[in-house]
């Protein structure tokens, strides 16, 4: 049976439009509860659930509605209130629950929302549980007996557990006094967490994004709007800008100078300093999509490099597969395996300041000599179901191009997954290369099958 509600991220959509609306979720609740309730011991406890959520308006309703659907399949409810998808994550491993639910959107506007489960393990649910969670939507909404009803209640210490998670992470012989900071929360799951884990390690903390009414998440602040960042690191002189998204799974960073720092280059800041440490690193894992000047820095380093699809899921299988440690995608969901689960900002920001503060030089320092590549994306409408693959005029056009730039480019050309688009990606050493090859591939394939 294939996925039709489950992407590569939980359930997301637009709030009020089919299936992010309060009947489905009631529904969704009540079918990941009775998946729960099966796959629990009979004879043991009942099972419970922890439920954290971002800071967008809908996040009450659907809250509400998870609640009582678990609660209907006889599953205990725990609500921490605003928290990261990494904190949910680790929570739920924590205190040994069954799984763990975020409603958040991630770095989407404050008007979608999603869905997303942790397993017992804080792992995302495996792809054969969210299978059996759709076939359960097909069933009828039921009801526990009263007397098997799950109970629900507020986890008031959820964000005091997770800020002391984030801090044992970084190193107890180091500290940040001496440090300024400007934190940026996106107004979103961080606000009331990112700041006092930066500061209760020493550091002079400016937070922005710290504000959130329900509709300003992600809105001109946050790891994917960082030019808000980069004003306030130049106006309060701070050493580093320190970047989150709505749900505090990606990072960006911005030192003093107001350059940003990518996942791309903050992976090789920590391989780096994992080979200064631990002596070796066996290999890392990006995407297709990861800057080709970082695999060929890797390649320098003695590191093998593997790319993953688009999406930390697939980065976190091909660590799994690999049995490496470290993976990124450029958007800034960086895995360290050892530290965490699941992509965290807040502990990858921690694991660059500690690599920082190990070499005694600043990014910039660390990162010299990598210089990403010049990248070009052009999207290009197509008929829908067009055989772009099987295109004679299209395969050469790529294939020319690919000849041309051998050791100093690549091609990437991909389908959306959304929509009928056709994704025309080149990136090379010299920027009139990456602008030539794009434009030149992107022609083509208006002129076969646009």
């Amino acid at each position: 049976m294939g996925r039709r509600y489950f992407g590569t991220d939980g359930v997301r959509g637009k709030v009020g439009v089919a299936p992010i609306t309060p009947d489905f979720v009631l529904r969704l609740g009540y079918a990941a509860g009775k998946v729960l309730a099966g796959a629990a011991p009979a004879s043991g406890p009942r099972p419970a659930v922890l439920i954290g959520k971002d800071t967008r308006i809908s996040g009450y309703m659907l809250e509400a509605s998870l609640e009582a659907g678990l609660s209907a399949a006889g599953i205990d409810v725990m609500l921490a209130g605003p928290m990261t998808t990494p904190g949910v994550a680790y929570l739920t491993r924590a205190l040994r629950l069954a799984a763990g639910v975020v409603i958040s959107a991630s770095h989407n506007p404050y008007f979608d929302n999603g869905i997303k489960f942790f397993s017992a393990d804080g792992n995302k649910l495996p792809d054969d549980v969210e299978t059996q969670i759709e076939a359960q939507l097909e069933q009828p909404l039921d009801c526990a007996p009263s007397e098997q009803l799950g109970r629900a209640r507020r986890l008031d210490d959820a964000r005091g557990r997770y800020i002391e998670f984030c801090k044992s992470t970084f190193p107890q012989a180091f500290s940040l006094r001496g440090l300024k900071l400007v934190v940026d929360c996106a107004n979103g799951a961080a606000y009331d967490i990112a700041p006092h884990v930066f500061h209760e390690l020493g550091a002079d903390v400016i937070p922005i994004g710290v504000s959130p009414n329900g509709f300003n998440i992600n809105d001109g602040v946050g790891a994917t709007a960082p030019d808000a960042l980069v004003r306030a690191v130049r106006a309060n002189h701070a050493d580093l800008g320190i970047a989150l998204d709505g749900d505090a799974d990606r990072l960006q960073i911005v030192d003093a100078q107001g350059r940003l720092y990518n996942g791309d280059e903050l992976l090789y800041v920590l391989v780096k300093d994992r080979m200064a440490t631990d002596g070796k690193v066996e290999g890392a894992v990006g995407t297709l999509m990861t800057n080709l000047a970082v695999e060929q820095a890797l390649d320098r380093l003695g590191v093998r490099f593997v790319r993953a699809n688009v999406g930390d899921r697939y980065v976190l299988e091909q660590l799994r597969d690999n049995g490496w440690q470290i993976g990124a995608e450029g958007s800034g969901h960086i895995l360290s395996l050892d530290r965490h689960t699941t992509g965290d900002g807040i502990v990858s920001a921690l694991l660059v300041l500690a690599a920082m503060k190990r070499s005694g030089q600043t990014l910039a320092q660390i990162l010299d000599g990598v210089t990403l590549f010049p990248q070009k994306l052009i999207n290009v409408r197509i008929a829908q179901g067009a055989d772009w693959k099987g295109n004679t005029a299209i395969q050469k056009s790529i294939a020319d191009a690919e000849a041309e730039l051998q050791g100093r480019g690549r091609v990437l050309i991909r389908a959306s997954g959304t929509e009928p688009v056709l994704r025309v990606m080149v990136e090379a050493r010299e920027e009139r290369d990456t602008l030539h090859y794009a434009e030149s591939i992107a022609d083509t394939v208006k002129r076969a099958i646009a």
